[in-house]
């Protein structure tokens, strides 16, 4: 393992370097139907009051209430003329203001009486014209859909950012989680199987098709390392060994217009790598706003070394923090995590007790 040291690039550094090239991608239609999970383009507000006008809230007839007041069995109250039946959903006719159920009438008299309002929506008791749907940079949800759709909607305006994943050597475990973490964070993932050979690299580094390539493998100084060489060949290593624990070896660079993010092989490294610096880049991509992080209190003390970006892989349990590790964190630890916890490079931790941000995986 590297020491900290003057010759790795600050992480903070490191995210800005890397995001230089990294403006929003064009937005795109889709489906409302194939919306949920990507980043909104634009911000979107009801066009008008939800339900229009005074709705059923079920089947019944229609009725004026004040007609009706003190109808029973016993008491039955004879109307003018046969009120309209109505189904739930549809617009009341003028005149009337409740929904009156099926046995509450015999022949044209109410032997029932209802309240003004009753089995009704008013207008704009939904959704009121001007009311928010959704703001730019959101992540689209399954709720979302329900106010997209009765808002008559049938496409959504997506920023969709597409990564290259490039993985080097052999085997792989770690690409169906980085997708599904590059899917989550609002982009799609393209992947590529190549040998450990810097010109096969280089040459998937720039094909077409990709706003942004992650390289995972190669990136360490073994014989068999050519992540870092490809991407010279492809354009230009920008920093190559960050201040970043665990992802010591990763390395951020460019080949003409398009971000490229070299993650290390060792499936802690290569998640911390992503969290720390792949995430923050799809958000660039794609506009999107990124979630607050949670905070707790640590279960545990946190210990880190002074001078690293330390990412410390946590559980999270209620209101309580529970560290599980770090570098070197074994498979069936990391697997267990929900949250990370970043411990900035001036510190040397967080006491058990401490409070702390915690960033959802």
């Amino acid at each position: 393992m590297r020491a900290a040291s003057a010759a790795l690039t600050p992480l903070a550094d490191a995210l800005a370097l890397l995001l230089r090239h990294a403006a929003p991608v064009a937005p795109r239609s889709v489906p409302l139907a194939r919306s949920a999970g990507h980043i909104a383009a634009t911000s979107l507000t009801f066009p008008q009051d939800i339900p229009a006008g005074l709705t059923a809230l079920r089947d019944g007839f229609a009725v004026e209430a004040a007609q009706i007041s003190g109808a029973s069995p016993y008491a039955p109250v004879t109307l003018p003329h046969a009120p309209a039946w109505v189904e739930a959903g549809e617009r009341l006719p003028p005149g009337t203001d409740a929904i009156l159920a099926a046995e509450g009438l015999e022949h044209r008299s109410a032997v029932a009486d209802v309240g003004p309002g009753e089995g009704t929506r008013a207008a704009g008791e939904d959704f009121s014209e001007g009311d928010a749907l959704l703001t730019a940079g959101e992540r689209i949800e399954p709720r979302h859909l329900l106010g997209l759709a009765a808002a008559g909607l049938f496409e959504v305006a997506i920023r969709e950012a597409r990564i290259r994943l490039v993985v080097t050597g052999a085997p792989d475990v770690l690409s169906p989680t980085l997708s599904a973490m590059i899917a989550r964070a609002g982009g799609i993932a393209e992947t590529v199987t190549v040998p450990d050979d810097a010109e096969r690299i280089a040459h998937a580094i720039l094909a077409d098709g990709a706003d942004a390539v992650f390289v995972l493998g190669g990136t360490g100084f073994g014989r068999s390392d050519r992540s870092a060489e490809g991407l010279a060949q492809a354009g230009r290593v920008v920093a190559h060994g960050l201040a970043l624990r665990p992802g010591e070896t990763a390395g951020i660079g460019d080949a003409g217009d398009r971000p490229v993010l070299l993650l290390p092989g060792r499936p802690d490294a290569a998640l911390a790598t992503v969290l720390a610096l792949g995430r923050p880049l799809v958000a660039a991509l794609t506009s999107a706003v990124e979630a607050a992080p949670r905070a707790g209190r640590t279960a545990r003390k946190i210990t880190s070394t002074v001078g690293l970006a330390e990412i410390v892989f946590v559980r999270v349990q209620g209101t309580d923090i529970e560290p599980l590790g770090g570098a070197d964190l074994a498979l069936r630890r990391l697997i267990e995590a929900d949250g990370i916890v970043l411990v900035p490079p001036e510190r040397e931790g967080y006491p058990a007790g401490s409070l702390v941000e915690v960033v959802p995986l």
